[in-house]
């Protein structure tokens, strides 16, 4: 009751957002396989997705062809999203990520479906992840990398400071 009140000033002065808000979906159009679990998954039913098959040519000689699904529609229907996260949990390539975008209200509501152009813009919006905690364990995957190259380079120096001592033994 002390305090002076504040009136946000919202369309002059944009809002601080926490990190991790949750706007709008944006897609990485490069890391999509079309391999439909994001539809899948979804509660709402609200993500379409269109592809088709290409044959891709053998990439040695010999090879045989391969096919591969190529998007042709990626849409989410924000009128019936209900910002879940779970497509872009379940995303195994990172190709759906949360953007903080808030203003994109329309007055039709036909127009909430947004096509994969729309989306891919929003895409340049996300933040850059948070950098990780410098006083954080070490992850065990890495750890056992940066074992295994260690003894290797020890063995490989180990192998190098016998092969020129043993030039000097032949001389002596």
């Amino acid at each position: 009751m002390t305090k002076k009140t504040v009136t946000a000033q919202y369309p002059e002065v944009q809002p601080e957002l926490p990190p991790r808000t949750r706007g709008v979906i944006g897609l990485f159009e490069e890391n999509c396989t079309v391999c439909m679990l994001c539809a899948r998954e979804c509660p709402d039913w609200c993500i379409y997705i269109d592809s088709h098959k290409e044959t891709v040519p053998p990439a040695v000689e010999g090879g045989r062809e391969r096919s591969r699904n190529v998007l042709d529609r990626f849409a989410i229907d924000f009128s019936l999203c209900m910002y879940c996260g779970i497509c872009i949990e379940v995303c195994p390539f990172d190709a759906l990520f949360w953007s903080p975008e808030f203003e994109y209200a329309e007055t039709d509501i036909h127009e909430l479906t947004h096509e994969r152009d729309k989306l891919r813009e929003w895409m340049w919006t996300v933040p850059a992840p948070p950098a990780l905690d410098e006083a954080a364990e070490e992850p065990k995957e890495l750890a056992a990398a940066r074992k295994a190259a260690e003894k290797l380079a020890a063995e490989q120096a180990a192998a190098a400071q016998q092969a020129t001592a043993q030039p000097g033994e032949d001389q002596a």
